[in-house]
């Protein structure tokens, strides 16, 4: 029989997963803020590529928490920001699926290899990472959805072929503006993680505590 002082042995893990939840949900709406603060690139890239910090929350989750609550911290993030989409949920659902994998990839390597070696790597994988996702997932699935849903892929492409004359279709959209922009946007996410996540571990890993 269970003594009145011993408390369920369910309670602890109970506490742990609202904890757990509770964290995700305040680094999700903190990605969101920051998402908020996009920033285009005219003369470099076409106007519908707008570049933000957010995953930079994600992935600090992600090197404290684990890869799950960095992709997590990804879903919360861009369900926030489905109130306020100008892309039918298109791009919320690319920026979902690249972001989780940045910070998937980033945060299952540095898992297993926390030292600053280990972080220098995370952050190359999830910038190759990041690179490939988006070239699979805009050819496949965003390019196809934004000419269903938003505009015409020869509207697309000739705003884009303005900024950048060598697209001429939708392999060269991919190519010369979406794979460029996804690495400037992984290499400037890893120059802004590399010299602030040692500074914050100690006070992440309490706060998980």
């Amino acid at each position: 029989m269970m003594e009145l002082n011993e408390k369920p042995m369910g309670d602890k893990t109970k506490l742990l997963n609202t904890g757990y939840i509770a964290k995700i949900g305040i680094l999700g709406a903190s990605a969101w803020i920051v998402m908020l603060l996009e920033i285009a690139l005219p003369f470099i890239f076409p106007d519908f590529l707008k570049l933000d910090f957010s995953d930079a929350v994600a992935l600090i989750g992600a090197f404290a928490m684990g890869p799950a609550a960095g992709i997590l911290i990804q879903l919360v993030k861009n369900l926030l920001h489905l109130i306020m989409t100008s892309t039918s949920g298109v791009g919320e659902l690319a920026n979902f699926i690249v972001g989780s994998a940045f910070v998937g990839a980033a945060g299952l390597y540095y898992k297993t290899h926390k030292t600053k070696k280990g972080a220098l790597v995370s952050l190359s994988v999830g910038t190759a990472s990041i690179v490939a996702a988006g070239a699979l997932v805009n050819y496949f699935i965003t390019i196809p959805l934004y000419s269903i849903l938003l505009a015409p892929l020869e509207a697309i492409i000739g705003m884009s072929s303005k900024v950048i004359p060598a697209i001429k279709d939708k392999l060269t959209l991919v190519l010369f503006a979406f794979c460029p922009f996804n690495l400037l946007k992984g290499i400037l996410l890893s120059l802004i993680i590399w010299p602030i996540y040692k500074k914050l571990s100690p006070i992440l890993h309490k706060w998980m505590q």
